[in-house]
């Protein structure tokens, strides 16, 4: 209980927080972003091949 009150209490563990929510966040956004860009190549090429 004690490692959690210093966690969330102290800079030093507010700023470990926000390092990891941002790094959660930033790996989201880039699953999201490369899976619309493969997304949008596998339709590009489709196109090719219908044509």
């Amino acid at each position: 209980m004690k490692l959690l009150t210093d966690l969330f209490s102290s800079g030093p563990g507010l700023m470990s927080i926000g390092g990891i929510i941002f790094i959660i966040g930033m790996a989201v956004f880039f699953i999201y972003f490369f899976f619309r860009k493969m997304d949008e190549e596998a339709r590009e090429k489709q196109q090719k091949i219908k044509k």
